[in-house]
């Protein structure tokens, strides 16, 4: 089948787990499909990837041309899909492409939902009115579409919540998955040691993007109660906005101030190196406060990493508690996803992470049984078997 698949991101340009999702799910579906990639940027070497740029009349920094730049490379997307049989887009960034060409070309369109924009208030802090044009896109779009994918039985919920008008038939859930022969323990430690990570001492690490729902600012205040042998080590950079930028930073400082022992590595780190410093964790630490699945998670155990996770979305399906790792109970304020004490929920992420430093034996436990769990339970060409599957079922 000739299968137009419509991202945002794709390699080189990967910084958040959609990026990731897409890179492998292309990866296994063009050994069964006829598939082309649609992302944005420039060109790539492979003649079955199209690059695409914004319209150079919306350059500019202001917030609301954020939006306006993503749609106008929706409209370059969905006039370069001609000759497709199903178009399939991932995020808003590219679901109002595939509504398009839904439309123009009288195809069927898939979108697949990593994150929910009404779930997503703070994007209004980075995209000021353009936060009204991306739940636009996202609405319309996920309406009209022929199939929805949730990545977890918990977006699914969120979908239907949020959007009444979608049929629940229509919505369909297929995880993400894990390369677990690319993301296995790395035994080296130059990466530690270049970057100043002590191997022979316990370690708490953090791997994400600057951004609201990752929870950063929560696990910076839970350090200050951490066992003070153990490393802080947090891989975290691309801020949304400069505003939680300077946030995070001026915790990093108190932190530095009144405990130490923090690393903080204020970039995207290549691959491997991520995949080294996962291999070494104690425990790996996911403080988001919304997280349609957490592909980060599915990393750090396939690195045999005990994982300390909120119990929101579809962490609660990939995580289990006492086993993979422990979950941190999540009260949230009604009507936000924001937790009700921001104190007990940082002092309940450092009571279990700490549980885990005392008792190095069974974190190694969870550790091997995440790694048991990711290889059985996540594999990406299952995961691609299911995709073409839905393809199909719109032929």
């Amino acid at each position: 089948m000739r299968v137009a698949l419509l991202t945002r991101e794709f390699p080189p340009d990967v910084y958040g787990g959609a990026g990731v999702h897409v890179e492998y799910l292309a990866r296994e579906l063009a050994r069964t499909e006829a598939l082309t990639v649609h992302c944005w940027g420039a060109e790539r070497a492979d003649e079955h990837v199209v690059g695409h740029r914004a319209w150079e009349a919306l350059a500019g920094s202001r917030p609301h041309l954020a939006a306006l730049q993503a749609m106008s490379i929706d409209l370059t997307m969905a006039a370069g899909v001609e000759g497709a049989e199903v178009v399939h887009s991932h995020t808003w960034y590219a679901n109002f492409a595939g509504h398009l060409a839904k439309l123009i070309h009288g195809i069927p369109h898939v979108a697949t939902v990593h994150s929910l924009e009404p779930l997503r208030p703070w994007k209004a802090e980075q995209l000021g009115g353009g936060y009204a044009l991306s739940s636009f896109c996202e609405r319309v779009s996920l309406e009209a579409a022929d199939a929805v994918i949730a990545v977890s039985e918990g977006m699914r919920r969120d979908i239907l919540a949020s959007y009444p008008a979608i049929a629940p038939e229509r919505v369909a859930v297929i995880y993400n998955g894990i390369d677990a022969d690319q993301y296995r323990p790395d035994p080296g430690t130059d990466v530690l040691e270049r970057h100043g990570i002590d191997p022979d001492r316990p370690s708490v690490v953090f791997v994400g993007r600057i951004t609201r729902q990752k929870g950063v600012p929560y696990l910076l205040d839970a350090a200050l109660e951490l066992d003070p042998a153990a490393q802080l080590v947090l891989c975290a950079g691309a801020p949304d906005t400069p505003e939680i930028g300077a946030e995070v930073e001026k915790r990093v400082e108190r932190l530095r101030a009144e405990r130490g022992n923090v690393i903080w590595l204020d970039q995207m780190l290549p691959k491997p190196d991520v995949i080294q410093l996962l291999s070494h964790a104690t425990v790996f630490a996911c403080p988001s406060i919304y997280e349609p699945l957490g592909i980060v998670n599915l990393e750090a155990m396939a690195c045999e990493a005990a994982v300390v996770a909120t119990a929101t979305g579809g962490i609660v399906e990939v995580v289990q508690d006492g086993v993979t790792g422990l979950l941190v109970p999540f009260d949230q304020e009604p009507g936000t996803i924001e937790p009700r004490d921001p104190a007990v929920f940082a002092r309940a992420i450092a009571e279990r992470v700490n549980a885990l430093i005392v008792d190095p034996e069974r974190a190694e436990a969870m550790g091997k049984a995440g790694r048991e769990r990711a290889v059985e339970a996540f594999d990406w060409s299952a995961i691609a078997a299911q995709t073409s599957e839905v393809y199909r079922s719109l032929a």
